[in-house]
């Protein structure tokens, strides 16, 4: 909860000179902004090239810009990308190699620092994602050291959710609206009567610092009260929810269900739903050398289950049905990713619906696996996230 020791307020131009102290340190500033008929994250210069006044609309497959009445920087739901984009990009050197004229081969690892980056606008779903990422790519025996670089770097500015869009459905994943942990700053956004202003809060020591030096005056009720209730109306214009269900048990129970067929003869395998994803984190390598065989270098990409080559054996692929591969990516995403890494991949974020060109929606065929199935229970777990949502 927040609190007038903990909060203080912004106007528009204490934000613009927020984005200029980031910039001041060095940071690489990332944040939301118009392009191509999108709100798309790229690097700001400045905090006006925020998406001041535009909203948007979505369903599944579909997505359009939409004027708004108002000034609003952050009444928009979760665009095309996610900030894996920035901390774990989707192609990466790993080493280069060189062949001396004496035959002589010399390896060298990539070792470039990368930008020290300050994400301005990340949405609790996605603080949520970024924390799956860091026990995925950091947390286990085998770890991403160029994922750890980035992100031991980086300042996170969460803009918590008053705007959800129709596809959204991070309160049943217990992802938001509200933002509880892993920012630095939290800014809740507030455009009333009062004017345009947004509440932060402060997450840490960093954090603490940066607002030291930025304009703003105390927190007041006024502002408190409105941004508390902002969130709190987020809660009940989900587009989406989940199954109120163990989708752990569920998935684990639905392995045989005919609706897997169903979805399979929509499902084009391009694999969007993985590349928009912000947690998906799956990767290949590939090597490639120049003209004379004397330079050689490994890159990281991303790759997809969706891949027909994702699962090559020396026989073939494994998963060579659209049926299999589909029902990969679901049940390791919300049932086999608990035994993995001890939490759903899911966060709530809705792009999977969004950006699948047939429209595939990932509740509706989580709904249509229970009704197959019967599944029912309804977990602790869910039960409590449920509970804690609706006390917001």
């Amino acid at each position: 909860m927040t609190t007038a020791e903990t909060t203080a307020v912004l106007d528009r131009k204490g934000l613009s000179v927020l984005v200029e102290e980031l910039m001041a340190d060095g940071r690489t500033v990332i944040g939301p902004t118009v392009r191509d008929g999108a709100i798309v994250l790229t690097e700001l210069d400045s905090a006006e090239r925020l998406p001041y006044g535009w909203g948007v609309e979505l369903e599944a497959g579909h997505y359009r810009l939409r004027r708004r009445e108002d000034e609003a920087a952050f009444a928009h739901s979760a665009g095309p990308q996610s900030w894996k984009n920035f901390l774990h990009p989707q192609r990466e050197r790993l080493w280069s190699a060189d062949r001396a004229p004496d035959g002589t081969v010399s390896v060298t690892p990539e070792s470039t620092p990368g930008p020290s980056y300050a994400f301005l606008g990340v949405r609790p779903c996605d603080l949520r994602a970024i924390a799956i990422q860091d026990r995925v790519l950091a947390g286990g025996r085998f770890r991403d050291s160029g994922y750890e670089e980035r992100r031991r770097g980086a300042f996170l500015i969460a803009a918590e959710c008053t705007e959800p869009g129709a596809t959204c459905f991070c309160v049943s994943m217990g992802s938001g609206p509200g933002a509880d942990t892993g920012f630095d700053l939290a800014l809740t956004e507030v455009v009333d009567a009062e004017g345009h202003r947004f509440l932060v809060r402060v997450g840490s020591g960093s954090g603490a610092a940066l607002l030291a030096r930025v304009p703003h005056h105390a927190s007041d009720a006024v502002t408190r009260d409105a941004a508390t209730a902002a969130v709190a109306g987020a809660v009940d214009k989900m587009g989406r929810a989940m199954p109120p269900v163990s989708l752990q048990r569920l998935m684990g129970a639905s392995l045989q269900a005919e609706r897997w067929d169903d979805v399979a003869a929509r499902c084009l395998t391009c694999g969007n739903c993985t590349m928009v994803c912000p947690t998906c984190f799956c990767t290949t390598t590939e090597e490639v050398t120049d003209l004379t065989g004397d330079h050689a270098e490994r890159w990281q990409r991303w790759d997809s289950c969706f891949d027909l080559d994702f699962s090559h054996l020396h026989g073939g692929p494994v998963r060579s049905s659209a049926r299999s591969r589909y029902r990969q990516w679901l049940t390791h995403k919300l049932g086999t990713w608990h035994d993995q890494f001890d939490s759903s991949g899911c966060v709530g974020c809705g792009r999977c619906i969004v950006w699948c060109p047939v429209g595939i929606d990932i509740t509706e065929e989580v709904a249509a696996l229970r009704d197959e199935t019967g599944g029912s229970d309804v977990s602790d777990e869910t039960s409590k996230t449920h509970a804690k949502e609706r006390e917001r």
